[in-house]
């Protein structure tokens, strides 16, 4: 364990998400598990990305020191 709080759930953006981008009723999106709106997100933006490593962040910022 690293001793950091787990990350809070990004409330905002999985309202944004199911009821603005799949215009779900709030009933549906309510009653999706977060796994469901997950499926449904990578269904529709492909799968997540995983984040830079630090030897690639020093690259790029070598690369475009602006």
């Amino acid at each position: 364990m690293s001793g950091r709080p787990p990350a809070a759930f990004p409330w905002a953006a999985a309202m944004a998400f199911g009821l603005g981008r799949l215009r779900l009723a709030p009933d549906h999106f309510w009653r999706m598990t977060p796994r469901e709106l997950a499926a449904a997100m990578e269904a529709m933006l492909g799968p997540a990305r995983a984040p830079l490593d630090r030897p690639t962040l020093a690259g790029l910022m070598a690369r475009y020191p602006d």
